[in-house]
């Protein structure tokens, strides 16, 4: 649709080939741009979904600046600022602390490390609702370890629409055993999709596993190479097994 002057134009949200005049003049022309729109969405999802991620979805820490480890046991994720710390560093402030007798507090935001369950569970609401994605993601746990696993699917789904990685990885796990919800497959998929767009290796890992159970092969391969890029051992072993039958 042509431009004019004084008219702002709106584009396609699906595939931003079209642009339009307004909302009626979108709706006339769907019919003829429905068919196009479908294929460039979907070589638009393709684009994004095979794109290598800069950074795994936990980034470097932020004392060090060095990456953090994608073996969640070699960081911790501070509750009272939500930060993920690497272990050398939360274990070198720690010394610092007990060798000056010093309070423990959290090496990045300084506050006091709680000590009971019932702190900790405070530091998270106070968080939440600050809008705090990782805090929401990692109660969510705590519901899930709890066996409530409503609260737990409830909180993924708040995390996730504010773009946590992990919550989108809880997700689709909630949607493979219908935990908290109805099992749906399609949605486990497009969880699994997101988590992996946003630098999850064990997404991504689990979407080779897939392609690969499909006969899609060049899929699967290409999953675990931007995966064997993150650093994921197993991606790593599997590729080598892949090279080496052709």
């Amino acid at each position: 649709i042509g431009g004019v002057d004084d008219v702002k134009l709106k584009k396609c949200d699906a595939c931003d080939l079209v642009q339009y005049c307004s909302d009626n003049c979108k709706q006339d022309h769907r019919s003829q741009h429905e068919q196009s729109c479908k294929k460039r969405a979907a070589e638009l999802r393709e684009e994004l979904l095979f794109r290598q991620p800069e950074s795994t979805h936990v980034g470097d820490c932020p004392i060090c600046c060095l990456p953090l480890s994608i073996n969640g046991k070699r960081c911790t994720v501070m509750s009272c600022c939500s930060k993920w710390i690497c272990d050398g560093c939360d274990y070198a402030n720690l010394l610092r602390q007990l060798s000056e007798n010093l309070q423990v507090t959290c090496l990045f935001c300084r506050h006091r490390v709680p000590t009971t369950h019932k702190e900790l569970e405070a530091n998270a609401l106070k968080r939440i609702a600050a809008n705090d994605p990782v805090a929401m993601t990692q109660l969510g746990f705590t519901r899930e370890n709890e066996g409530d696993y409503d609260s737990a699917f409830g909180l993924w789904t708040n995390a996730a629409e504010l773009g946590d990685a992990i919550a989108h990885w809880a997700l689709s796990i909630a949607y493979a055993k219908g935990q908290g919800v109805e099992a749906d497959q399609t949605k486990k998929m497009y969880h699994l999709e997101e988590a992996a767009i946003a630098g999850h290796p064990q997404s991504r890992h689990n979407l080779g596993c897939y392609a690969m159970r499909s006969g899609k092969y060049d899929r699967g391969v290409k999953h675990w190479i931007i995966c064997a890029n993150l650093g994921h051992d197993e991606a790593i072993k599997v590729l080598k097994e892949c090279y080496k039958g052709g």
